[in-house]
């Protein structure tokens, strides 16, 4: 249950000789990497930016894949037991410069791999890195919409996410009824009716400290997004509100 927000920023992966002689029908291991997603529990060949961990959803034929910052995503196929890419496209969030750099790696990564599946451990490799990944439904289990701190970590604007300013923390927690938020400046919250598929919520109240800019920016971002009803979805940890040209991408806190 991902919202991929892929913008048109093509990044160039190795492709292999072996993938150019027309169409390869997908191999038993593609048909079981459909509907799937994998997160990194080791890595033996490069160390991860701490916090981070790559991820990889395989759904009709298209890859997604995250490393940290940014998502990434296009078409591939498995010939043998080799990963084929042609052109990833990748959203345009800052991060700080070793996520964006991680990003890097990760693209080009992912042209030149071979990939082994043993029940819900996938293993990719380029010769020089290998990861080693478990299913996301047995390694991080969705968490629970009620009850979980969900902190703000991507505000969205049409096409564009942006990232939360270092020092500014944004949270909304759902219990019984009602929702506590943090908009990075000032607190309150009010009712709130939750669905299956959807939060509707209702007038929000809060304190009227003023903060410095960064904070009070993200503040309108998430008090103009919490209004009315938004669609969410649920991906292990990470909760994605999305309402019209608005939207919020949030994480569980441990």
């Amino acid at each position: 249950m991902r919202s991929p927000f892929l913008l048109g920023v093509a990044i160039a992966v190795a492709t292999f000789s072996g993938a150019c002689s027309g169409a390869a029908a997908p191999s038993p291991a593609a048909l079981s990497l459909d509907g799937r997603t994998f997160l990194s529990t080791a890595i033996e060949g490069k160390l991860l930016v701490p916090g981070t961990r790559v991820s990889l959803s395989f759904n009709d034929g298209s890859l997604q894949a995250n490393g940290g910052c940014n998502s990434m995503g296009g078409a591939y196929t498995i010939v043998g037991d080799r990963l084929v890419t042609t052109q990833l496209f990748m959203t345009e969030m800052a991060c700080a410069e070793p996520r964006m750099q991680q990003d890097e790696w990760l693209a080009r990564f992912l042209g030149g791999v071979t990939v082994t599946l043993a029940g819900d451990t996938l293993t990719v490799d380029d010769d020089s890195v290998q990861v080693t990944l478990l299913d996301r439904e047995v390694a991080t289990p969705d968490l629970p919409i009620e009850g979980t701190r969900w902190v703000v970590d991507g505000i969205v604007s049409g096409d564009a996410v942006s990232s939360v300013p270092p020092g500014v923390t944004a949270s909304i927690l759902i219990l019984d009824g009602n929702v506590e938020i943090a908009t990075g400046c000032n607190t309150g919250g009010g009712a709130i009716q939750v669905d299956a598929d959807a939060l509707t919520f209702g007038p929000i109240a809060l304190t009227k400290m003023a903060c410095e800019p960064a904070a009070m920016a993200v503040e309108a971002a998430v008090v103009g997004t919490l209004v009315g009803t938004l669609g969410y979805a649920i991906d292990a940890d990470v909760l994605t509100l999305s309402g019209g040209a608005s939207g919020l991408i949030l994480r569980g806190a441990p």
